[in-house]
């Protein structure tokens, strides 16, 4: 079927929920998607940082035909060997003790802020329910998670919004301490915003953020849905920033292009959640956590992580360079493979041009073109990037 034809199909039968390039994408392989018509791309989005092994591999793939033999759902009233093997290595790599499974990043953030509320409730009443989070966030589509994201462009159009979240300016500490109450419970802030724009916490910020919930008796979550699973440079990117928190949510790369999220926390937050507190139908089934087990395994034997530590080296340097000949360009920033390039002008042209040019990028907040490619991606991958982008950003100058 034509990419034409398969377009209007489209727009007969699926909502207008997205702003879609004009490009069919059937099959990948490594840092490449081919379309319908066989035109071949290099693939800087990946899935919007998921596909963290690239298109098709094999571990992943053999791991997902394996199990689909063996069993594909058998609910949480039973145990599975998958998802019990998973949450320990999780736990045995991290900071958390205890993990609950479920299907994305905006669910793994509702579990989070339910534990969060949870936790206070039944330590302080019902009085103890608010959750300070950063301007410019972005947590997910469920109305508590939409919520909790400090963007009124995602919110409009569907207020009464869910009472008990406070926003306040992102690496400001000063206005987090100003926003707490005796109604405050967590604070809850992804390490790097990236639709926000790729912005960078400080590690001062977080050990002042840690410390200050510490006093206070207040869960420190991390949503580490698009930096975690080897992004930055390490498996998740609190370690690079040195600061640990109570409660950690993932998605995205955890199963290397299956749907799956996990909420993660130490013994003393989970301890909130009982059996009937809260659940999830498809979270953590055999299928996923068999594909999330292979991609952790890949990870863990490290030279996929070393291989990104260079590359992301490598991208932010040619960014860089971008900047300083570029007066296009007005800032760069981001760590290990999450970086971003803020423009002066709108951005989608740019992504549009590249597009046309085989090259798959994504732009952010209008003028911050975002670039989050498999953690195997080579530095020839990287140099054509980098000279596609100067060609196209030239010509607006």
């Amino acid at each position: 079927m034509p990419t034409e034809e398969l377009r209007q199909d489209a727009e007969r039968y699926l909502m207008n929920t997205y702003a879609r390039s004009p490009i069919s994408i059937v099959r990948g392989r490594g840092s490449r998607v081919y379309d319908l018509e066989g035109r071949e791309y290099l693939d800087f989005v990946a899935g919007i940082a998921v596909n963290v092994l690239g298109h098709a591999h094999p571990d992943v793939v053999a791991a997902i035909q394996k199990q689909a033999q063996q069993l594909l759902h058998a609910s949480n009233l039973y145990y599975t060997e998958p998802q019990v093997r998973l949450a320990q290595m999780l736990v045995d790599h991290s900071f958390a003790e205890k993990v609950f499974f479920c299907n994305s990043g905006a669910e793994a953030n509702e579990a989070a802020i339910k534990l969060a509320r949870r936790y206070a409730h039944q330590k302080y009443g019902p009085d103890r329910y608010e959750i300070i989070t950063m301007r410019q966030s972005f947590h997910g589509r469920t109305m508590a998670t939409l919520t909790a994201t400090g963007q009124e462009k995602v919110q409009q159009g569907f207020e009464p919004l869910l009472p008990g979240f406070t926003y306040v300016p992102f690496n400001d500490l000063p206005a987090v301490e100003q926003a707490l109450t005796d109604r405050t419970a967590a604070v809850l802030l992804e390490p790097i915003q990236g639709e926000g724009g790729v912005h960078v916490a400080s590690r001062a910020y977080l050990k002042g953020l840690r410390e200050l919930c510490r006093k206070r008796d207040l869960l420190l979550i991390f949503d580490e849905v698009q930096t975690g699973m080897g992004r930055t440079g390490t498996l998740f990117a609190y370690e690079q920033l040195g600061v640990e928190p109570d409660v950690m949510t993932l998605a995205k790369g955890l199963g290397g292009g299956m749907p799956i999220g996990a909420c993660l926390a130490t013994d003393n937050a989970a301890a909130a959640f009982t059996p009937g507190s809260h659940a999830s139908t498809f979270g953590g089934n055999p299928l996923a956590c068999a594909a999330s087990l292979a991609v952790l395994r890949v990870l863990l034997d490290g030279r996929v992580l070393e291989q990104s530590r260079v590359a992301g080296n490598y991208l932010a340097k040619g960014l860089q360079d971008l900047k300083d000949r570029l007066p296009i360009v007005k800032d760069v920033r981001g760590l290990g493979l999450l970086q971003g390039l803020e423009l002066s002008v709108d951005g989608k042209p740019v992504v549009t041009d590249c597009l046309a040019r085989g090259v798959l990028i994504n732009c952010t907040v209008d003028r911050v073109l975002r670039f989050v490619p498999p953690l195997i991606v080579t530095q020839r991958e990287i140099d054509r990037l980098l000279d596609t982008l100067s060609h196209v950003l030239s010509k607006r100058i």
